[in-house]
């Protein structure tokens, strides 16, 4: 695995890292109401699902991680992990009408990928 491909690869896990922060820990303070665009009642009655999804997160950035550890190894896993960014990145910017959910998930792991590729 490339050094380009392993630093993409790290910077998609601690951005995974942060929406899991953000989902189970900030979802319903003044920077979890702002960051997903939402009130408070909404906020309050949607914190479990939210917690949920911020561990699935964490899932994928433990499984990035440990694609980086592993080196070149780790080029398989490397792939399953980012792909599943992707798909997750173009199903949110899909299902919820937010381009911006695939800009900042989805072409990251694409970029991710080619460069894991390349390598």
């Amino acid at each position: 695995m490339s050094i380009a491909a392993a630093v993409v690869i790290t910077l998609i896990a601690l951005l995974h890292i942060w929406i899991l922060v953000l989902e189970m820990f900030l979802w319903e303070k003044p920077i979890g109401l702002r960051t997903f665009r939402q009130k408070p009642e909404d906020a309050r009655t949607s914190r479990v699902l939210a917690a949920n999804q911020g561990l699935y997160n964490g899932f994928l950035a433990a499984g990035l991680f440990w694609s980086v550890w592993l080196g070149d190894a780790g080029r398989e896993p490397a792939r399953f992990f980012m792909l599943c960014v992707l798909v997750a990145g173009i199903y949110g910017a899909w299902s919820t009408g937010k381009p911006r959910i695939f800009w900042f998930q989805g072409l990251p792991a694409l970029i991710g990928l080619i460069l894991l590729q390349l390598s």
